[in-house]
């Protein structure tokens, strides 16, 4: 991995995951910048795990329950599903844990990659949705798979990015040769957010249809979980390799997205997120291609949030990408935060829309804004995945 930064900054690289590691500073050629390039020549994605619920909430049921705000505000029925393009959404059982679902993503994860989980020298669990504030979430589920002791174990919280974020800081630990594998897990349980927003919506008869626009964004949020399992060259079996990373932080856009909490609702400002986040996604795209060495033509097939269809018409537009290239879950799926893209690369995988020597961008943008881009050439698909129960 080469790293490329305009000055040493302990703060910026630790949040990467490099200060494990040793690096050598260079000065970039532009007096201005700030660059740091994520190139990855040992580093495979070995296997993916998931799991999906068995409850099936369809829009057309969502807006059922949604009928009194609806008559009160003469809303027509059908423009749930006409604005975000989600048919239906999926929700865990009431109560359960994140941790406990997460545990049997993992488990199929390792499953699949066949990799002795001995081997595994860190487990990151990235989702919005978390066991408590405090032990990590990722304590239990280190706990429930049997992780070595000697293991690093931690949350990270980055909005829908999250576990993102955490497979390019496993990433960077196995370039580094700090451990040989990694496994990044989440899971997302939208129950409680869509339920407490749909019961605000029906008893809050101040809200206008201008109020209503803010809170849209919670009513397309599934649930879902999955697992990635990394490692190194020499360990894989599948030589699916990383080749390189790409981020971008638009920070003056943080407060356009934001959750205090699933008592206290989500209020988005979700034209002017899609907006902003599409322009930082095509900043972002450039640089990814300079640090993958990748042509637009070069690119076999994409895996992107599952935001709205909105959303995905401006980023293909934006990006210079043509939308055959992409597989997509948000009809079936919804919105399953950090989940989304992980979850919809093994659906992907699982219906050999990804196939041997193709080189797959994983496009990633959450709120606040930040976006991640990721580079894979994919060789050998390994994936265990299933329902709740």
């Amino acid at each position: 991995m080469l790293c490329v930064f305009k000055s040493y900054s302990p703060v910026y690289v630790s949040c990467l995951g490099l200060y494990f590691g040793e690096f050598c500073p260079v000065v970039h050629s532009n007096p201005g910048a700030t660059v740091i390039l994520m190139r990855y020549q040992r580093v495979c994605l070995e296997s993916l795990g998931y799991t999906l619920p068995d409850e099936v909430v369809t829009t057309e049921e969502l807006e059922q329950r949604l009928a009194p705000v609806y008559e009160r505000l003469r809303l027509p029925e059908g423009r749930l599903e006409l604005m975000t393009g989600i048919r239906e959404r999926r929700f865990f059982k009431t109560g359960v844990m994140p941790s406990e679902i997460s545990i049997a993503s993992g488990e199929k994860a390792i499953q699949a990659g066949g990799i002795d989980r001995d081997q595994i020298g860190a487990l990151v669990h990235g989702s919005v949705c978390r066991d408590f504030l405090e032990p990590a979430t990722a304590c239990g589920v280190h706990r429930g798979l049997g992780l070595p002791a000697d293991c690093l174990i931690y949350d990270v919280s980055n909005a829908c990015l999250g576990i993102l974020t955490g497979l390019i800081q496993v990433a960077n630990m196995i370039e580094l040769g700090q451990i040989r594998s990694g496994l990044v897990v989440g899971t997302e349980c939208g129950r409680q957010l869509v339920e407490n927003t749909t019961q605000r919506l029906n008893e809050d008869t101040r809200l206008t249809r201008q109020d209503i626009k803010f809170l849209v964004a919670s009513l397309t949020i599934g649930s879902g979980s999955v697992a990635i399992l990394l490692c190194d060259d020499e360990l894989s079996q599948t030589q699916n390799h990383l080749t390189a990373a790409s981020l971008l932080a638009r920070t003056e856009h943080h407060q356009l997205c934001r959750s205090e909490g699933l008592q206290s609702f989500m209020r988005t400002d979700s034209e002017q997120l899609m907006n902003h986040g599409v322009a930082t996604g095509a900043d972002t795209f450039d640089r990814f291609l300079a640090e993958t060495g990748w042509q637009r033509a070069e690119i076999d097939k994409t895996i992107c949030h599952q935001v709205g269809v909105a959303h995905r018409k401006l980023l293909f537009e934006a990006l210079g990408l043509e939308p055959s290239l992409d597989y997509a879950t948000l009809a079936t799926l919804g919105n399953t935060g950090a989940a989304a893209l992980p979850l919809t690369m093994a659906l992907a995988l699982e219906a050999e829309h990804i196939g041997a020597n193709d080189r797959v961008a994983l496009l990633g943008i959450g709120s606040g804004i930040n976006c991640q881009m990721i580079g894979v050439e994919w060789q050998v698909s390994r994936v265990l995945g299933g329902l709740e129960s």
